[in-house]
């Protein structure tokens, strides 16, 4: 009954045998060498350019790397990209951790800060004097999927403007879902979910509007620490690099990763087979009488991270523990949520028939408790 593989978190995620093989390959000749020579660097623009083809990269647009993952992100984009106020939609632990690090910042004005209740979700709306918009793609924390697009009444950034800039978190989302990319200016992730990759790194795409904001901001009189400089991340992500030495192990897959997902079919394959698994734990919670979808609104229902919610006489943390003791892991809620509930992750590496297979476990467990 078991899945083949019984790896479901929301990060990390699961990593494929064929990434593990491409590690052990490049152990000869690439780990433990310069990240400023050949081969790294090459991998480094393979990935770039990789990305791009899976994003359908608009023109003028640029991927850009950094050290830190996406919480480091958020404090170099408050320094380097927002000039004046940020207005954020929060519906979850992630979004609101951004929006905390713009409203804190002592040389911006306090943000805005529209924010949902768990389970639910809020969007921006236009403001004057915002000059970022920022919201997740998909909330982590609680399986909450919003719209990407561009809010009524704030047109396309133009380079050498103070428009307003649209930044959407796209951790958890990006590699999984689809995306109008044109209808962002900074499309950013850190690589340990759909790319089944280690964290510890930032990728995103930027507008030409977003890297002139970049260099402006960098040739104004605001103080950025050098580890939170988005204009040193620009110069070394155009030479395939990055400021100081990243992980090789984690772009190693990640390179295997995004081209495994080009060659199955890119971002339209992998949207329709994330949402055919997570279509399947949907009906499967809708049909049973002690499961609940989290989620109430299925528009707002997450392709990649499905929370469910168990009637109060299922405890939802004796089936995590008892499926823990057969090798299906990291299906337990979001710590902070404190539900009575899993949480799944059907990421692009996930096998439907193995989310299919976890579920019968589940409806095993419960029929024996």
């Amino acid at each position: 009954m078991l899945p083949a593989d019984g790896r479901f978190g929301s990060g990390p995620s699961k990593v494929r045998e064929d990434q593990v093989g491409a590690l052990a390959r490049a152990g000869r000749n690439l780990l433990g060498t310069s990240h400023r020579q050949a081969p790294v660097k090459d991998m480094v623009g393979r990935i770039r350019s990789g990305l791009g083809e899976f994003f359908e990269l608009p023109d003028g647009y640029e991927i850009l790397l950094g050290l830190g993952g996406a919480t480091t992100f958020w404090d170099a984009a408050a320094c380097g990209l927002v000039n004046r106020k940020a207005q954020h939609a929060t519906f979850g632990e992630f979004g609101a951790k951004f929006a905390a690090a713009t409203h804190k910042a002592p040389f911006l004005e306090p943000s805005t800060i529209r924010t949902a209740e768990a389970g639910t979700r809020t969007d921006v709306v236009a403001e004057d004097g915002v000059d970022v918009y920022a919201w997740p793609h998909n909330e982590t924390s609680t399986g909450v999927m919003a719209p990407v697009r561009r809010p009524d009444g704030v047109d396309r950034a133009q380079p050498g403007t103070d428009d307003p800039l649209i930044l959407v978190d796209a951790t958890s989302a990006a590699g999984g879902t689809a995306v109008d990319i044109s209808e962002t200016d900074v499309y950013y992730f850190s690589p340990q979910k759909n790319f089944a990759s280690d964290g510890g790194l930032w990728f995103g795409a930027f507008s030409p509007a977003a890297i002139d904001r970049i260099q402006r901001i960098a040739a104004s009189d605001r103080w950025i620490p050098d580890s939170l400089s988005l204009q040193a991340a620009v110069e070394n992500s155009r030479k395939n690099q990055t400021l100081n030495t990243p992980g090789l192990a984690g772009l190693v897959m990640l390179d295997d990763q995004v081209r495994w997902l080009n060659e199955q079919g890119g971002m339209t394959w992998a949207a329709a087979r994330t949402k055919e698994s997570s279509d399947r734990v949907y009906a499967w919670a809708e049909a049973q009488d002690f499961t609940t979808p989290f989620v109430a609104r299925p528009e707002d229902r997450s392709t990649v991270v499905a929370t469910v919610d168990f009637n109060d006489d299922v405890d939802a943390a004796t089936i995590s523990s008892a499926l823990r003791a057969h090798g299906v892991v990291d299906i337990e809620p979001y710590r902070k949520l404190g539900r009575n509930q899993l949480r799944i992750a059907t990421f692009s590496a996930v096998e439907p028939d193995d989310v299919s297979a976890l579920l019968a476990c589940i409806d095993l467990v419960v029929e024996q408790l």
